[in-house]
């Protein structure tokens, strides 16, 4: 009786303790534990030490605190995470491991390593099989680069800060330049890759979960063996990955996303990086839009949005062709066909670009910068600018008016909307707004004369009549709208891309839809909006 007695005892304190660190979702110390529950010290370790043995409770490195463990979570999974984390990424695990025939994984930041929540094994004998609850280093692992480059710099600094970087393999990156640099690239292209770092012989490829409000909260993966898994072939499935990772993401909060202006509505969809060079085409019936930072390009149609076409280097300038999308990036220039096919351009002058506008002829536009500021002007075969206006500035955006014969152009530095005639060489100052009003950004132009531009840190775009003045304001929900066509069947509704690139997560938390597209019909009589076909 008295065994018994002591083992119900036991258990009781055992329970105690469960419940007082689940009470606590940012985890309980052991001196906190103890002051709560009155347990003597000895006792209490025994009992931390049992339940951490059998993974009911964790101990989270970084904080130095006690947390339910992974036992425990996976116990209660199917009530405890319901509908979040793991039941949202159920299906996008199968289809990875489904294309690739690898063992692919679910894995969440555990304190400064990564936990392995979930994973659907891979159809082959020999394949990788990480143990579920199994933490990992966070610098040397795809899912934990791809975390760490998601996270906002604050967060991400005080996790690299306190991480002693040991050299698991011989190809484990220890430097701590070179892994902020691999970082700064996973963040980028959107994706990570573990090459051989953790495990030699094992490689990886992942990328980070976000949910709608931009808070990063796991990372999918494909491991295999590195001579099935090749380094090309990573290249080629992180696209992949991050697209189901954004899958994942959008169903962990709200599906809609509260726009506060009646006018704006939001475009059902993913998020960009930064959204830019928003193309109406007239033939395809058909907005086209590129994410400049993981690169591609895409499509608003009949049949939805969706990706028309990947590239491999962050995009500068996109402008409507005749035989499709003529793409400058940092690699050159590329045109992409009506199917989203990609033909390099070779024999392409591989000069850096602002922007391409198309004159109502069909002849090509650019802006280059210069020593100075930049060059405006016509493109030849050669590369070379003429008919060319100089300014002392960047200019981020250029349209010409239906009848190509005025040139309005955006010096965002100065918050200045110009405007050139053609024949004359003078450049004249149309409009501008204060730098507190929010950086002007795109350009687009309606029928009566009116001029249409965004603010970037200004939560909105505006309108100035034709005489200069402005006239009109409508608030958008997002920070950073970058960019805006008008496009529709009957030219009559205004997209606007935007941006989430370098934005905080507290600036994210009220802006979730940061890098959505959206648009707003303006009520404006007889509206014709000018837009481009394809062109030459």
């Amino acid at each position: 009786m008295t065994t018994s007695s002591e083992g119900t005892g036991a258990l009781e304190k055992a329970m105690d303790v469960l419940e007082a660190i689940g009470s606590q979702p940012d985890g309980l110390s052991q001196a906190d534990l103890g002051a709560q529950l009155g347990l003597p010290r000895t006792t209490l370790y025994r009992i931390i030490a049992s339940l951490i043995e059998r993974g009911m409770i964790r101990r989270d490195p970084l904080r130095k605190v006690y947390r339910l463990g992974f036992r425990y979570l996976e116990l209660v999974r199917n009530a405890y995470l319901m509908p979040d984390l793991v039941a949202a990424a159920s299906f996008e695990l199968r289809s990875l491991r489904d294309l690739t025939g690898e063992t692919s994984y679910l894995a969440v930041l555990d304190g400064n390593q990564v936990m392995s929540l979930e994973r659907c094994d891979g159809a082959h004998t020999q394949r990788s099989a990480a143990a579920l609850g199994q933490s990992k280093p966070v610098y040397c692992t795809g899912q934990g680069k791809a975390i760490l480059a998601a996270l906002d710099e604050v967060s991400r600094e005080e996790i690299l800060k306190g991480l002693t970087l040991t050299a698991l393999t011989p190809l484990t990156i220890i430097d701590r330049r070179r892994l902020h640099t691999e970082l700064k690239i996973t963040r980028a292209r959107g994706y990570a890759i573990d090459d051989e770092e953790i495990v030699l012989g094992v490689r990886c490829v992942a990328a980070a979960i976000r949910d709608n409000a931009g808070k990063v909260r796991g990372a999918l993966s494909v491991a295999g063996p590195a001579y099935r898994l090749t380094l090309d072939r990573l290249e080629l499935l992180g696209p992949e990955l991050a697209d189901a990772a954004r899958r994942v993401g959008a169903q962990l909060s709200e599906s809609s996303v509260r726009i506060a202006d009646s006018e704006v509505e939001l475009v059902e969809g993913a998020w960009s990086f930064n959204g830019a060079f928003p193309r109406w085409c007239e033939a395809s019936q058909g907005l086209y839009w590129a994410d400049t930072l993981a690169p591609a390009i895409w499509v608003l149609d009949a049949l939805g949005e969706r990706i028309f076409a990947r590239l491999d280097a962050p995009i500068c300038a996109m402008e409507l062709h005749r035989d499709g999308l003529l793409i400058a990036h940092a690699n050159g220039w590329s045109l992409l066909d009506k199917q989203g096919q990609e033909h390099p351009l070779v024999n392409w002058p591989g000069k850096q670009l602002l922007g391409l506008a198309s004159h109502p002829s069909g002849a090509l536009w650019a802006c280059r910068s210069n020593a100075g500021g930049c060059t405006l002007g016509e493109l030849d075969t050669q590369g070379e600018l003429r008919s060319s206006w100089q300014f002392q500035e960047r200019i981020s955006a250029f349209c010409w008016d239906a009848k190509g014969e005025s040139l309005f152009a955006v010096g965002p530095d100065s918050g200045t909307l110009f405007v050139m005639q053609t024949g004359a060489s003078s450049v004249r100052r149309f409009a501008s707004l204060p730098k507190g009003s929010g950086r002007l950004s795109g350009l687009a132009l309606d029928d009566q004369g009116g001029v249409w531009t965004t603010l970037r840190d200004g939560w909105s775009l505006v309108r100035f009549s034709e005489d200069g003045g402005l006239d009109r304001t409508i608030g958008l929900p997002v920070p950073s709208p970058t960019d805006l066509a008008f496009a529709g069947p009957e030219k009559d509704m205004l997209y606007i891309t935007s941006s989430r690139h370098d934005l905080t997560m507290e600036t994210l938390g009220n802006a979730p839809a940061s890098g959505r597209l959206f648009r707003v019909r303006p009520e404006l009589n007889g509206l014709v909006a000018r837009c481009t076909d394809w062109r030459g």
